[in-house]
């Protein structure tokens, strides 16, 4: 067999001048739309990773990659599918087989579905958090709470919904009838739904708590004989944290009656003790100095949203009278405020010597009603006269 060097030239030099030009032509034009995808995509993205809302950064540094891989598979699939026929096959003929029918009715239709969902399920997460910062940044810690709330159960509701839609379009791309499925379904819902009164009883229960606005991200409240923050809240459950830093887990089928201790705004209220020598308008105008002295410190003064009420003297104890107030506050800020009122009023009292008294008994022996009093015998014993036991 005779090697024919002019000939090997001449074909080699007719395949770069035909499929091999056309191979780097491809490879050259993708790798640009992959570089410039790339600059798209983080010049579309730089003003949400410059937002200073953490999570929006975190999403959109999670959606921009994923949006870089999908458009680079796309492209780098598109390049092969160029190139095949340059290199000898053909890719009409291997359409044919019944793997590349099944692979282009079905297998990108269910590559599209997957690439679709993920793509809007981050989209969702992006928009709500950027939809929602405006109302997260202003100094309303109300609307905060509302905002953290319904952004938290519309994010479950579409993903629920995407995920289900998905799910569904998949089966029918695999070749599975979904007549039959969402008709037994149906029934098994049925079924299941007398099996699952407490499941459906905790949905409803929390489709309301949420319409009536009772419970917020954020709000601390009493529910099922369990207190704490509210650090999330959902159509079936409801979870808080105490202050031991336990979480509890409560359905909201078990909450009947909700005790929400920071709707709007909240109140500490005192119950101050002095002694029955003091004289009591005299401790109250030192208690409203001290509410003075305290509003206007910078620390404390934004949170109390009212001077301190007093209610006046509530009762006469064991050992003491009792002198009620309260005063009003910012949500979630009266124990912050009520404890350092304390602490003022301590220091204020031991300084004007104000008698916080502690329990005491004093010893009455009674008397005739001519006024005289029958006498008291007292023996003193020595120390060594004590009987021992």
């Amino acid at each position: 067999m005779n090697f024919n060097i002019n000939e090997f030239l001449e074909d080699a030099g007719q395949w770069v001048m035909t499929s091999g030009l056309r191979i780097f032509v491809v490879l050259l034009v993708t790798l640009v739309l992959i570089k410039v995808s790339r600059l798209f995509l983080d010049h579309a993205f730089s003003h949400l990773e410059r937002c200073q809302n953490g999570k929006i950064k975190i999403y959109a540094q999670t959606l921009k990659p994923l949006l870089y891989r999908i458009l680079k598979v796309v492209l780098l699939i598109a390049a092969v599918i160029l190139i095949l026929p340059a290199i000898g096959v053909d890719l009409y003929a291997l359409l044919e087989t019944p793997v590349g029918v099944w692979f282009i009715t079905s297998g990108l239709k269910i590559l599209l579905v997957l690439a679709v969902t993920m793509i809007v399920l981050k989209t969702i997460s992006v928009l709500l958090d950027y939809g929602f910062a405006k109302l997260e940044r202003r100094q309303d810690g109300e609307m905060k709470k509302r905002a953290d709330t319904l952004k938290a159960v519309i994010r479950n509701i579409a993903n629920v919904a995407l995920i289900a839609v998905a799910i569904i379009m998949i089966l029918g791309n695999l070749g599975v009838d979904i007549g039959p499925i969402l008709a037994t379904a149906g029934v098994l819902g049925i079924a299941v739904g007398f099996g699952a009164q407490q499941l459906v009883r905790d949905m409803i229960n929390g489709f309301f708590i949420l319409l009536d606005d009772q419970i917020r991200v954020g709000d601390v409240v009493d529910i099922a004989g369990k207190g704490g923050l509210v650090e999330n809240v959902n159509l079936r459950m409801t979870t808080l944290r105490d202050a031991a830093g336990n979480v509890h887990y409560v359905r909201n089928g078990e909450i009947t009656v909700v005790t929400n201790k920071t709707k709007e705004y909240s109140r500490y209220v005192f119950e101050i003790g002095v002694a029955y020598r003091e004289n009591v308008d005299e401790v109250i105008e030192v208690l409203k100095q001290i509410d003075e002295e305290l509003r206007q410190d910078p620390a404390f003064g934004p949170d109390i949203l009212e001077p301190l009420e007093i209610q006046g003297l509530d009762r006469f104890a064991d050992s003491a009278v009792i002198i009620r107030a309260r005063n009003k506050t910012k949500p979630i800020r009266q124990w912050a405020v009520g404890r350092e009122f304390n602490r003022r009023m301590k220091k204020k009292f031991d300084e004007l010597g104000i008698e916080i008294p502690f329990p005491h008994v004093k010893l009455y022996m009674g008397q005739d009603k001519d006024g005289s009093s029958a006498p008291m015998n007292v023996n003193m014993l020595n120390k060594g006269d004590i009987a021992k036991p």
